[in-house]
């Protein structure tokens, strides 16, 4: 068995990597072309999509370590190597205050480094006052008069509050008055970096920086953060190539495993399809592929988001949309569309330039799975661990081919389902709808297997749920206070099952009756084909 390389899982630090042996994805012609791009730039991602790395790589390169590029693109572009004061400020750190005092005290503490390198003045107060003092004095130690500075995470203390209608109004002024000398110190600053996950309007949050350039739809710099398909093929090939070795399956079902775990991410409208950079290096660490992008599980702002505007949880597989409706500044959102996109739980999936008009969806079967693994204890009241012991039975049932059995663990399942404290009126005002249901077996079924999909859509209108299996395609439908025999019927008369008949497997149509009232399943009825 070929050995495995060391893999920068939770190394952020460029230095760190190169000096260390690491993997690393050459990336730096693109941190060229940026720096040299425009002056301010703020470029959106989600977490754990390299944004630290490309900030700790430009602060490597402005400070002139030139000695950390030797092998990489960038070397032949760079010429001068000028070295340049950097003020890197990670403002994830500066997450979960309680109020704007504490959010103060731990922006000025952020400063200390700095001020221990640059000097401090006891004038200066406030986390505004305080970045005045370093840049100033920091530009005058400066060979070239000029600093960089790079800030990561800048929205990080904003969005545990976004609908707190007394705290994120204080919570922005102290961030307004962080950001404030930015502009004004515009003569000294060489290059000035904003990164973070949400889009907050500048009216707001950077309202003196009216030069910032926002590159995040910017095709140049649509793959800056992440691994593209081309990348995968020559740089990670020999580490694809080992986890292939050591699932014993070829490289290229290894190669189609990955994509379908990791890659179809999109940010721009014309740009290539990337993987998520963490996740496949943690796949790579771990010699197993698995959802790690949600280890610390769905974050709780999204959550909350989602409850807020009472966003329909099951539509997100396909959304045909403007761009104002998905690429909003995130205080000035009327839904949680562009809070979704922004934090990377949808992407582009497609453009329609005659209509300017974008399709977004679940980037992959990662994202799709944990989304819904997260959402199972706020929806449903229950925890993961109470629902993969019936997954696991429905899913056995299903691979013997005993469609019979598999109902009944359904059934058995769903009248075990507790009552939700707290969703009671919204749960009767969706059972006539199937709405309670569908949630139920949307969420359970895509959190815990790939092999399921729901609310599919096809020339008759969306079936309720297709699940694929060695032996046969199964398409359910769902009916309350209907039949099972019209359950049955709709997917006929609908076309429901027409798609997958040329796949080769056998087809079983199987319509479901639920009762509102016991809010189980009643019976069913099974058509093979």
């Amino acid at each position: 068995m070929a050995i495995k390389r060391k893999y920068p899982v939770g190394i952020q630090t460029f230095s760190e990597i190169i000096r260390g042996g690491y993997v690393y994805v050459d990336k730096t012609d693109l941190v060229w072309q940026m720096a040299h791009y425009a002056k301010y730039i703020f470029l959106s991602r989600p977490r754990r999509f390299g944004k630290s790395l490309l900030i700790s790589t430009l602060h490597s390169y402005f400070s002139g370590e030139r000695e950390l590029f030797e092998g990489l693109k960038i070397m032949d572009l760079e010429q001068e190597w000028k070295q340049y004061p950097v003020i890197h400020l990670d403002i994830s750190l500066a997450k979960n205050k309680e109020t704007s005092d504490e959010l103060r005290q731990t922006l000025s503490y952020l400063m200390e480094p700095w001020e221990s390198k640059y000097g401090s003045k006891d004038s200066e107060k406030s986390p505004g006052q305080k970045l005045i003092g370093l840049i100033t004095r920091a530009s005058q130690q400066s060979e070239h008069g000029q600093v960089v500075v790079v800030i990561d995470e800048y929205d990080a203390p904003l969005l545990d509050v976004l609908h707190n209608d007394e705290r994120l109004p204080q919570f922005r002024m102290v961030m307004q008055e962080l950001y404030q000398p930015l502009k004004a110190l515009e003569p000294k600053i060489k290059f000035c970096f904003i990164t973070g996950i949400t889009k907050f309007s500048q009216l707001s949050i950077f309202s003196t920086i009216n030069n910032l350039t926002n590159v995040t739809m910017d095709a140049r710099f649509g793959d800056i953060c992440g691994i593209t398909e081309q990348e995968l093929l020559t740089t990670l090939k020999e580490d694809t190539e080992i986890l292939a070795e050591q699932y014993g399956i070829s490289y290229e079902e290894m190669h189609q495993k990955l994509k379908l775990q990791y890659d179809g991410y999109q940010f721009t409208e014309v740009s290539a399809e990337i993987y998520n950079p963490f996740s496949l290096m943690k796949a790579f660490q771990q010699s197993k592929i698995n959802c790690y992008w949600f280890e610390s599980g769905t974050p709780t702002f999204l959550i909350h988001q989602l409850q807020h505007f009472r966003t329909d949880i099951m539509s997100l597989e396909e959304l045909e949309v403007m761009a104002t409706a998905f690429d909003q500044p995130t205080d000035d959102m009327d839904d949680a569309l562009p809070l979704l996109y922004q934090s990377g739980y949808l992407t582009i999936k497609d453009y329609d330039r005659e209509t300017d008009s974008y399709t977004l969806s679940f980037p992959n079967q990662e994202v799709r799975t944990g989304y819904a693994r997260g959402l199972i204890p706020a929806y449903l009241g229950l925890k993961l661990r109470d629902t993969q012991g019936f997954s696991l039975k429905f899913w056995r049932a299903l691979r013997k081919g005993d469609t019979e059995q598999a109902m009944l663990e359904l059934q058995a399942y769903m009248a075990s389902l507790p009552y939700v404290e707290g969703f009671k009126q919204k749960l009767q005002d969706v059972a006539t709808a199937e709405g309670f249901y569908e949630y139920t077996m949307y969420l359970i079924f895509t959190a815990f297997n790939d092999l399921a999909r729901t609310q599919i859509k096809c020339a008759g209108g969306r079936v309720d749920m297709v699940v694929w299996m060695p032996n046969a395609i199964y398409v359910f439908e769902l009916k309350v206070g209907s039949t099972a025999e019209a359950a049955l019927q709709q997917i006929d008369n609908k076309g429901y099952a027409i798609p997958y008949q040329t796949d080769g497997r056998p087809v079983v149509k199987v319509g479901v009756s639920i009762n509102a009232e016991t809010r189980t399943v009643e019976n069913w009825q099974i058509k093979k084909s």
